[in-house]
């Protein structure tokens, strides 16, 4: 990474890298050149604070400036950032340091005290913590004015050593910290770049969260592979998207699920810039009326990139994922292995090279990396997806616990951890209720202790439980109605039956309406 930051800067000179357009202050542009002595005096600052190759240096950043500097200096001092989203609990963010071993931080000013006191909780040793928009002696801008670049070590080029650590949900209670290396960043940015069609001239909106695989390798990463330049907003604004395309010539941009149908019923400028925008499904009815083609994908944290992507000068099948891409190995199975036929669905199968085009492992956790994987050397998704006869894949299900909440990813099980602990509570168990905007939203199935769900004492057990989830739970992972029931489906197998709660979900949308906290059905 280093390597294609200088190549840039030396390249790419005073063409802009970043241009940052916050929503209640002038854009400021950042160049090629700037960015990479930025990058290098933050790496030359955190050796001098004590931090050294393999060092963990948490990111608890939203989108701005200093997140990608800092990113980029971990990549050349050879620290590893650990970036994590800034919408979790203090308790889920304790545990990410803790997996972790964070011992440096740099943080939003405004998450001080939320990292602090998490710092307390997970009982690790911070050497040094720099708060951005602090113009104090801690602040990052202090930390910056502390580096000397002349005084950078040099070190040897390591590819597969590891440069990220990014906390995604599975289906276990806590977040797995998917490792990736120098050859995962180039090599996302490499291949993110060329499904793209991005080019140096163009222009790539990133309003996605750094902290998130999308926007830091299909976006950054991407953009600087290019020398392209990247707008940077803090988040996703569906009244600010066209005014920011308009104002600063924008020609690519990711949407999500939410952020398209956020946007779906809006009017673009009669004559905007945008030639592309990469989405979960290809050429959606929104590309006539906007005048711009959609290419669809798919990828996660552990591919690093797009494993199925559209095609960008061709037609593709509307509202699919695309094809495989060409660097994976795509196969779509049966629950015996069996790959299915065409129209068929199955779970979604990814091979590639540990390390470069796939995660190098899950953080402390052999057992689970070794569990991703087949026999023959296949990574399983957990993702159910249609295989079309003219090579198309649309995506169907997700055969993990899983529950998709306005684009973040959330582990039902990590719900059920914090309720099940609730006092009174016997058993539990969380499904997704749809939502016309997030996907879906939680809602959990509770047993009381004793089995009975008349006790008078059950409206404080549901105030009890909306409290621990608010304190533990980031906020789209808090369920929006809590039912309390007499027993749970099971399955031949004594597992309760999911299915069956969802339809019951399903038939009682009408009579429960979604509402805006828990309650007692």
């Amino acid at each position: 990474m280093a390597w294609l930051l200088d190549q840039q800067a030396r390249s790419r000179g005073e063409h802009p890298a970043i241009v940052w357009a916050p929503f209640d202050a002038p854009a400021e542009s950042i160049s090629y050149e700037s960015l990479a002595q930025r990058s290098r005096t933050a790496a030359a600052a955190m050796h001098r604070m004590g931090t050294r190759p393999g060092d963990r240096v948490l990111l608890h950043l939203d989108n701005r400036p200093e997140f990608i500097v800092s990113w980029l200096a971990c990549a050349v001092g050879g620290a590893v950032a650990v970036t994590t989203n800034t919408r979790l609990a203090t308790e889920e963010l304790s545990y990410c340091m803790a997996h972790a071993g964070v011992s440096a931080a740099i943080v939003a000013n405004a998450a001080r005290s939320t990292v602090s006191e998490a710092v307390v909780s997970a009982n690790v040793d911070l050497r040094w913590m720099a708060a951005c928009d602090d113009d104090g002696p801690d602040g990052f801008a202090a930390l910056e004015r502390r580096g000397d670049p002349t005084a950078l070590p040099e070190r040897p080029a390591d590819p597969m050593a590891p440069l990220g650590i990014q906390y995604t949900s599975g289906t276990t209670a806590r977040p797995k910290g998917v490792v990736l290396t120098h050859a995962n960043a180039l090599w996302g940015a490499r291949t993110s770049a060329a499904h793209e069609d991005l080019r140096s001239a163009d222009v790539h909106l990133a309003n996605l969260p750094l902290f998130h695989i999308n926007a830091l390798c299909y976006s950054m990463l991407a953009s600087l592979w290019v020398g392209a330049t990247l707008v940077l907003q803090p988040r996703f604004s569906a009244s600010r998207f066209w005014p920011v395309v308009e104002r600063h010539g924008c020609t690519w941009t990711t949407l999500t699920r939410f952020s398209w149908r956020a946007l779906q019923h809006t009017d673009p400028p009669t004559a905007h810039s945008l030639r592309l925008i990469g989405n979960a499904w290809c050429e959606p009815p929104t590309d006539a009326r906007w005048g711009v083609k959609t290419i669809g994908w798919w990828g996660m944290t552990e591919t690093v990139t797009h494993g199925i992507v559209g095609d960008v000068h061709h037609p593709n099948r509307p509202m699919s994922m695309g094809r495989p891409a060409p660097e994976y190995g795509i196969s779509v199975r049966d629950d015996e292995g069996v790959e299915v036929g065409p129209d068929e669905t199955g779970e979604l199968h990814v091979r590639g090279v540990r390390g470069v085009s796939l995660f190098a492992e899950y953080l402390h956790d052999p057992e689970a990396t070794a569990a991703a994987f087949t026999d023959d050397g296949w990574m399983r998704t957990g993702d159910l997806v249609t295989a079309h006869a003219d090579g198309f894949l649309s995506f169907a299900d997700r055969a993990k616990d899983m529950l998709r909440v306005g684009g973040e990813n959330v582990a039902a099980s990590e719900i059920e951890r914090i309720i099940a602990a609730v006092p009174g509570v016997e058993e539990v168990a969380v499904v997704g209720r749809p939502h016309p905007m997030l996907d879906e939203q939680p809602v959990a199935f509770v047993i009381l202790s004793g089995g009975s769900s008349s006790s008078g004492g059950s409206r404080n057990l549901i105030e009890t439980i909306d409290a621990a989830c608010r304190a533990q739970l980031a906020d789209f992972k808090r369920p929006q109605a809590v039912w309390l029931v007499n027993e749970l489906p099971r399955s031949l197998l004594g597992k309760v039956a999911k299915n069956q709660l969802r339809a019951r979900v399903l038939d009682s949308l009408d009579e429960h309406p979604r509402p805006g906290g828990p309650t007692h059905d």
